[in-house]
């Protein structure tokens, strides 16, 4: 299949819808991102990387970085973190605290706020060090050593993370949080923070295409498991628009509010789009247009 063919007509098709939407303007470091920005690559399962646009430009990766999150805490920890997280959609916005309360703590699934605290938790107790843990699985993974925190997005989340703190706090009042939660905000911000490019993240999310195999062709996940990430990443992955993100793009996919997705189709490649403009939801308006257009040309999908 000739990739690069394909993303230079989505390019094409999305231009119009690039720059559409509003950046996430409640993180400040983010409010200030052009959204006239657009890229995307895919890579192969054996890394090679196809682009087009600002593929090889980093932004903050946010919210994509929960699935590389719950891959190792499931790695390192089994599966007795699934009796901490559910595996539901929420159908409430990503940062909510509504659903805590019917359901005495346990967050609905690892990729609402509440739900990647616990994650992020879980990873501290079993690696002290959640954020560091992740960087270096990322750089791993995307061969990219050179990956990196931003300081200046770190500093913004911690000075408006009152939504986070409060999750965790009435998380911790249920004994749904093991660790002291100034501590726990500290590794979210900083995970939250790493920066990326489009390249770089394609490649580290192949191990959910490889059926949990790493880029050097060791087992990180189980297939079973790496079929439950992706199923997740499906119903839960673009925050309460999945069902729409499923029904327009048919892939597991996860989102973030720098602007950034990646999507999954298993045993064939991963891609990785970003436009900072976002809709309603948190979710890239070009970005999520673009996967569209990918599974229609290309009719790749998991349906």
């Amino acid at each position: 299949m000739d990739y690069q063919s394909i993303l230079e007509r989505i390019a094409q098709d999305v231009g119009p819808l690039v720059g559409s939407g509003t950046p996430a303007e409640y993180i400040p470091a983010l409010a200030a991102v052009d959204p006239g920005r657009f890229g995307m690559a895919i890579a192969d399962l054996d890394g090679k990387v196809h682009g087009v646009g600002d593929w090889e430009r980093p932004f903050s990766t946010q919210s994509v970085t929960k699935v590389f999150a719950l891959a190792l805490a499931l790695s390192l920890g089994g599966d007795d973190l699934w009796e901490r997280v559910g595996r539901e959609p929420s159908g409430n916005p990503f940062n909510s605290l509504v659903q805590l309360e019917y359901e005495n703590g346990i967050p609905r699934n690892p990729f609402i706020n509440a739900g990647a605290l616990v994650v992020t938790d879980r990873l501290l107790t079993l690696t002290g060090d959640a954020s560091s843990e992740v960087l270096e699985f990322l750089r791993q993974e995307s061969g990219n050593p050179e990956l990196g925190f931003d300081p200046q997005v770190a500093e913004s989340e911690h000075g408006h993370g009152d939504r986070n703190a409060a999750l965790a706090h009435f998380m911790a009042s249920y004994g749904n949080i093991a660790n002291p939660v100034p501590a726990l905000l500290d590794h979210y911000f900083w995970q939250c923070s790493i920066e990326m490019n489009c390249a770089d993240l394609a490649r580290a999310a192949r191990f959910l295409a490889r059926h949990g195999l790493r880029a050097d062709g060791g087992r990180l996940l189980t297939r079973s498991e790496a079929k439950q990430i992706n199923a997740v990443m499906l119903t839960c992955g673009t925050y309460d628009a999945a069902g729409e993100f499923a029904y327009r793009v048919g892939l597991p996919g996860k989102s973030g509010v720098g602007g950034g997705i990646v999507a999954v189709v298993p045993g064939r490649c991963t891609l990785c789009v970003w436009s900072p403009g976002l809709d309603a939801r948190g979710n890239s308006v070009a970005g999520v247009a673009a996967l569209d257009r990918f599974t229609t040309l290309t009719g790749l999908s998991v349906f």
